[in-house]
């Protein structure tokens, strides 16, 4: 039986009970071909293609995970429009999120609709059309990212990958009931992504549960050297019991929305019920830092990233984005310094509150309107959406939209925790939390995630497995009994070989080869509390030893190495890239 709400722990359940991946991914083209907004696709992979495309290796960390991205990401071999026909080109290969989703097992079955070159969050500027809100036809879906929240919201994916500037992977969640994960910039590769601010721009992560979102960005995350603003991944920890900065009153705009004033009212109570402590905030730094988004120099770059294009193509643009690109011409180098130093200052006092207090918990947005209400004040009602969304990128911050239940009208309403650069596992966990306290649900099916995302101790200790341990390997219970969890999926440093060992069970060695430049070796993290990780290292056989493993993004963690003396005689199997792929080729 297909599940009713695609969450990854639910399917992979579904999979366990018999339920054939190829059965799932059929039915899903079904509900897609069936689904009455036509807007929400521009193209499709072919059903034939997705089938293919399902692995053989069972035990992928997101094997059979049905997904769809948002059409301004490269997918090789298909169009990338960014909704503008006439800007649209082949890819020649994936973006690097697409490439890592994709090595982890999950099956894309296409590319969703967008403000046209993610300007915009509302997901009316499009010539593909307006996806909607999956509760009412006549509201909007949001954006810029529509098509990819409206396709998770309806149950026809799993998960889906947004970009976020302004708000883009949040306000979509919001008018749709799901989660919008907007990481730190450059914690998931931009690489094959059309730029809007490509300084400003994130990959977003739309899922119906929290748990899901974060098991994603395990995947999708890591260094990435042809991506100029990536950045390694970090963890900033948050208080396990945090004060959460919040609207003081006079500060909360609603835009006459008095449902939405009333349900933040209530995520506020919820909140305080966990223990949290609330403390009000002066809201005009914020403020100020979201109006120099649009409203100064910085739309500069927006045209920086499309000059050329722009140029020979003035008509091809949708009027209201033109209008946005086109104020570029009103501001001067000297203008973009001006809005830079303004921002600093801003920045300064803004953040300062970060003494006072973990995190924000701010409406999502403070409404939401109708197609019609968009078509008649597409500039206005815009910059309305993004209010408590387009400061979070220019103060370099994370942020996790989640669901905060339903107006009178059946129009759902949304809330989001924003912390530090890198603080989304803590951010996470007061979501997990503060969704639990609210009693909210996912999607159409305004049914309750059964996932749940459990913050990691910060005292847990990494290993990297590249063998036998892997995830559905033969020894991958040593680690799992233990309470171990994966937590990535990588590659090693270059300068690494692979050998087949002769042990039962078969058993590759890894081995630092310094000088030696060769593809990289498949390899996947996993996290132990100290005492679990004592026990493992204290039961290890030889040849295998613990030693300081490299990875791709450049990280050093503790990983199995093996004994000098067991590589004599051993097959170098460097080239396979990875013990999965040896296995795989041999049988």
């Amino acid at each position: 039986m297909i599940p009713d709400l695609l969450e990854i722990p639910t399917i992979r359940a579904a999979y366990a009970a018999g339920l054939a991946p190829a059965a799932l991914i059929d039915a899903l083209y079904g509900r897609i071909a069936a689904y009455p907004d036509k807007a929400v696709f521009i193209s499709l992979v072919p059903r034939e293609a997705a089938l293919a495309a399902i692995p053989a290796d069972t035990s992928l960390p997101l094997y059979g995970i049905p997904f769809v991205v948002k059409d301004n990401i490269d997918v090789a071999g298909m169009p990338t429009t960014a909704a503008c026909p006439d800007f649209a080109y082949v890819a020649v290969q994936d973006a690097t999120a697409v490439a890592r989703l994709r090595a982890a097992g999950a099956i894309l079955l296409g590319k969703t609709n967008l403000d046209q070159f993610a300007t915009g969050l509302n997901g009316t500027r499009s010539p593909y059309g307006a996806p909607r809100c999956v509760f009412n036809a006549d509201y909007i879906s949001g954006g810029s990212s529509s098509g990819s929240a409206v396709a998770v919201a309806a149950g026809l994916a799993s998960f889906s990958l947004g970009s976020d500037t302004a708000g883009s992977g949040r306000v979509p969640a919001a008018c749709n009931n799901i989660v919008g994960l907007k990481p730190s910039i450059g914690r998931i590769s931009a690489a094959g992504i059309v730029p809007a601010c490509q300084s400003l721009d994130c990959v977003a992560i739309f899922a119906n549960s929290t748990a899901d979102a974060m098991e994603v960005l395990a995947v999708a995350e890591g260094y990435d050297e042809t991506d100029p603003y990536s950045r390694h991944p970090q963890t900033v920890s948050l208080q396990a019991v945090p004060r959460l900065g919040v609207l003081a009153p006079a500060d909360r705009d609603f835009a006459g929305d008095e449902g939405a004033a009333a349900l933040y009212q209530t995520a506020l109570e919820r909140a305080e019920t966990l223990g949290w402590r609330l403390v009000e905030i002066d809201y005009a730094p914020f403020r100020a830092v979201a109006a120099l988004l649009y409203g100064g120099a910085f739309v500069a770059e927006r045209l920086a990233a499309l000059r050329e294009f722009y140029a020979s193509h003035t008509e091809s643009f949708d009027p209201a984005v033109r209008a946005v690109i086109g104020a570029a011409d009103a501001f001067s180098a000297a203008d973009t310094f001006a809005d830079l130093h303004k921002l600093q200052a801003l920045r300064s006092t803004a953040m300062a509150g970060l003494g006072d207090y973990d995190a924000l918990l701010l409406p999502t947005a403070p409404t939401i309107f109708t197609v019609v209400q968009m078509a008649a004040q597409p500039i206005a009602n815009n910059s309305i959406l993004g209010l408590y969304t387009n400061f979070v990128n220019l103060l370099d911050m994370a942020a996790i939209a989640l669901p905060a239940g339903f107006r009178g009208n059946g129009l759902p309403f949304g809330v989001t925790l924003i912390g530090p650069a890198f603080s989304e596992a803590s951010l996470a966990g007061y979501a997990q939390a503060l969704q639990n306290a609210l009693g909210t649900t996912a999607g159409v099916t305004r049914l309750a995630p059964r996932a749940v995302y459990a913050v990691p101790a910060p005292d847990e200790v990494k290993l990297v497995v590249a063998g036998a341990h892997l995830s559905g390997m033969a020894l991958n219970h040593e680690l799992t009994n233990l309470g171990a969890r994966l937590v990535a999926t990588t590659t090693s440093a270059l300068d690494y070989k692979l050998y087949a060992l002769s042990t039962t069970p078969p058993k590759p060695g890894l081995a630092h080869t310094p000088g030696f430049t060769g593809p990289g070796i498949a390899v996947e993290v996993w996290a132990f509390s100290p005492a679990a990780f004592g026990r493992f290292v204290a039961a290890l056989p030889a040849p295998m030893g613990i030693g300081q493993v490299q990875l791709a993004d450049g990280s050093v963690q503790p990983g199995f190495l093996c004994e000098a003396y067991a590589l004599a005689g051993a097959a170098d199997i460097t080239a396979y890239g990875g013990w999965r792929c040896y296995l795989e080729r041999i049988e």
